[in-house]
């Protein structure tokens, strides 16, 4: 038998609890289990794009920074 704790909520987030299970019967310790998980996910998401996004700031910066463009600001 897994441990188990009991937690206080304001009686709110109570109510936000059960206004998105997504069936009757979900139990609260399987929808804030689901809830983690995709807390996770989107964190490793977010974090993922950072990565690319620090990548891709030097290449833009070469293309993007170049006397041919700088040219065509003053035309």
């Amino acid at each position: 038998m897994s441990e188990v704790t009991t937690i206080q909520l304001d009686k709110s987030v109570v109510e936000e609890l059960k206004e998105i299970r997504e069936y009757p019967r979900q139990t609260y310790n399987e929808l804030i289990e689901h809830m983690a998980k995709v807390f996770k996910n989107i964190k490793k998401k977010n974090q993922y794009d950072e990565f690319l996004h620090k990548i891709q700031q030097s290449k833009m910066k070469e293309l993007w920074d170049n006397k041919e463009d700088e040219a065509w600001e003053h035309v």
